[in-house]
């Protein structure tokens, strides 16, 4: 318990936090948003009903992005990489959407993307004592089965007799800190009305990602159905087909996906040393076989191109946090701020040592790290056939269980979204899931070991060659046999014949044991003694501070601004006159035959990407960047290379989020795709 605190401990907690807030730093939640700071800074008025509009306006996608709704018929922006798996689902050997694009020419022609849910915040409300009671006193792996149970619970009751509109998620805040119940409403029926095509969505390719200037339309279009009819959606951000002006005030909406600026030195360490160098290798050599299966045929090429732009994006974006990490003195400034707020704990007669119950507990992870992977979190990485199995395998064991003891991916209030991603037709290519399959298992061999226990489980006497080959003729490609087995629940699972399913029930035991193993000595130690950390800083700080990224809706706020770069001053704007100047004959700078057409016609003074100063990191990409009125300018595709170092921090001066304006994307829909109809309906005229 608290009893008192001393000035010193206290201010020296208070200096971290307002050197940090006195940029236009902060991922904040839509009932916490500093708008008094913010009017007083830049001069603006931003009210209630403003906030209450973008909230309205900003849209969830389940592909791990976020968009707006621009229109009153349910139009909403996004980026075309956040489409890219549909558009590629969509195409065939014939018709590829990847490399030609896609334009509905009306409602008739929208296509359904069968794997996006869009998703809209309702309301927010706070359940932390609930959540807080149901765990005390717990610790370890009872510390997660009690709080998991609750939040089950929780949003079960919140969402009861709405499930087919709704969805209720609770929210983990400031590392456990806080409990929040987000209701959203959400559309199933999801369908493309205009994504242009790949080489000029990433213009430029892996050697222009996260750098600037760029010169990319990374734009896409879709529109929420019900009942067959387009949603009308009278609450929308207005279209802008101007830029803003450098200087100008902007707010970004949307759904940040992870930081990890409230962890401690210790996790931080952990992160530098072990799990980040590990994750680069298993990248470096998965994209390496990816570029050599793509080599192979064009046909290879095409269906293993959404693979490879997601595994080279990522690659990226880790490396760029490890270099963040490896920074000189980035540890030890962590260790004065963690300190600082310790001394804060000792003043206040604090109960234990939650940062010493963090730091024993990375010595587990460590060991735990390999496996865990190999048999949990990254288990036949990029194979949908073994996706499908593990899913109506779990799901049928979980589903016989009360709501409250399953695992918390499968309770009532998240089993129909993921139902409608596991029946989503997504076509099968052997020859892709056969080279995953095989990289997944002798990775695990290499890395486990061929003695390990769990390695002679996974692999018994064959070869991960011999195994992928095997699994590779499974019928879970069909979605009528999915639908089949997820209906008939645990009888049916436990019958099937297909070699996928028989695999995964003769090895999920091992890969749920290493999953408990983690919740007793990660997770679950981790988790306890971050949330009374999170007691500790809101005792000496209040909730001031914004919470860590958690895929759930932020706003944050900024200008359109350069920065400075080696002594050169990087301009806030590209201009299509760039795009010319920039293009050759070759790969990743060659124009679409449409664009090359199109020169002459596209005026060349009209903004094409800007950059501001809006904290933000993946997930981020789709968000809209709005102006104090209300108007979408642009939308967020990419950070530069220095924002990458934001899953830790927030550096105002070089951290930067990269956009295509709506000025960019009227022009090209009016002079280059002809698509008439859609600028009517964004401009209204």
């Amino acid at each position: 318990m608290f009893r008192f605190r001393t000035l010193a401990a206290i201010s020296a907690v208070a200096l971290l936090a307002a050197a940090s807030l006195r940029a236009d730093e902060g991922m904040w939640t839509f009932d916490n948003f500093p708008s008094a700071r913010v009017n007083a800074k830049y001069g603006v008025t931003v009210t209630d009903a403003f906030l209450n509009r973008l909230q309205q306006s900003a849209v969830r996608l389940a592909s791990g992005c976020s968009a707006s709704v621009v229109t009153g018929s349910g139009l909403v922006l996004t980026n075309h990489h956040c489409v890219r798996e549909c558009v590629a689902n969509l195409s065939t050997s014939q018709v590829d959407y990847i490399k030609d694009g896609f334009s509905a020419s009306g409602p008739a022609d929208e296509r359904k993307c069968g794997g996006i849910q869009a998703e809209i915040l309702s309301s927010i409300a706070d359940v932390t004592g609930r959540v807080k009671n149901a765990a005390a006193g717990r610790v370890g792996h009872e510390f997660v089965t009690a709080r998991d149970a609750a939040v089950a619970s929780i949003e079960k009751n919140g969402c009861a007799g709405r499930e087919t509109t709704f969805r209720c998620q609770v929210v983990t805040l400031y590392q456990g800190g806080e409990y929040k119940l987000y209701t959203y409403r959400t559309y199933s029926d999801v369908r493309l009305v205009f994504a242009p095509e790949g080489a000029t969505a990433f213009f430029g390719g892996d050697p222009d990602n996260f750098n600037f200037p760029r010169y990319d339309l990374d734009a896409a279009f879709l529109r929420l159905y019900e009942n067959d009819r387009p949603v009308a959606t009278p609450t929308h951000l207005d279209w802008s087909s101007t830029a803003p002006a450098p200087g100008s005030v902007v707010f970004v909406a949307g759904n940040p996906g992870t930081t990890q600026r409230l962890l401690t030195a210790d996790q931080l360490q952990t992160l530098r040393d072990t799990i980040l160098p590990d994750t680069l290798f298993w990248m470096a050599e998965l994209r390496g076989r990816l570029i050599r299966f793509s080599e192979e045929s064009p046909e290879h090429a095409r269906v293993a191109e959404d693979f490879l732009f997601s595994i080279e994006n990522s690659f990226k974006v880790y490396r760029g946090q490890l270099q963040a990490l490896s920074a000189p003195g980035f540890i030890d400034e962590k260790k004065k701020s963690d300190e600082s707020l310790r001394a804060t704990a000792r003043a206040s007669a604090t109960d234990g040592d939650p940062w010493a119950e963090i730091a024993r507990a990375q010595a587990a992870r460590r060991t735990l790290a390999q496996p865990y992977t190999y048999l949990e979190s990254r288990a036949a990485y990029g194979s949908d056939l073994f996706r499908f199995a593990r899913t109506l395998v779990r799901a049928a064991e979980e589903r016989a269980k009360a709501n409250g003891d399953r695992l918390p991916e499968y309770t009532d209030s998240r089993l129909p979204l993921m139902e409608r991603q596991l029946l989503n037709p997504v076509p099968i290519d052997p020859d892709l899931e056969r080279l995953a399959l095989g990289f997944w298992l002798s990775k695990l061999r290499e890395n486990l070991t061929a003695d390990a226990p769990a390695t002679k489980t996974v692999l018994g006497t064959d070869s991960p060659e011999v195994i992928a080959e095997r699994l590779v003729a499974s019928k879970l490609g069909d979605p009528a046999v999915r639908k089949a087995l997820w209906d008939g629940g645990q009888n049916a699972v436990r019958a099937s014949p297909d070699p996928m399913i028989q695999f995964v029930l003769a090895t999920d035991r091992a890969a749920r044991g290493v999953r408990q193993a983690y919740e007793t000595e990660v997770s679950g130690p981790t988790d306890r003694a971050a949330g009374r950390i999170a007691e500790i800083r809101f005792a000496a700080l209040g909730t001031g501070t914004y919470p860590d990224a958690t895929f759930t809706p932020r706003v944050t706020f900024g200008t359109v601004k350069g920065w400075t770069e080696g002594g050169r001053t990087i301009a806030p704007f590209t201009r299509f006159a760039g795009l010319w100047e920039r293009a050759t004959d070759y790969f990743p700078f060659k124009l679409a035959p449409r664009w090359q057409a199109a020169r002459g016609r596209v005026d060349d003074t009209v903004a094409f990407n800007m950059v501001t100063d809006t904290d933000i990191i993946g997930g981020n990409s789709g968000s809209p960047v709005v102006d104090i009125n209300g108007r979408v300018v642009g939308a967020i595709f990419d950070g530069n290379i220095h924002s990458l170092g934001g899953a830790f921090g927030f550096d105002e001066s070089r951290n930067r989020s990269v956009s295509v304006t709506t000025a960019a994307v009227t022009e090209a829909l009016d002079k280059v795709y002809g698509a008439l109809a859609l600028v009517r309906e964004l401009t209204g005229r």
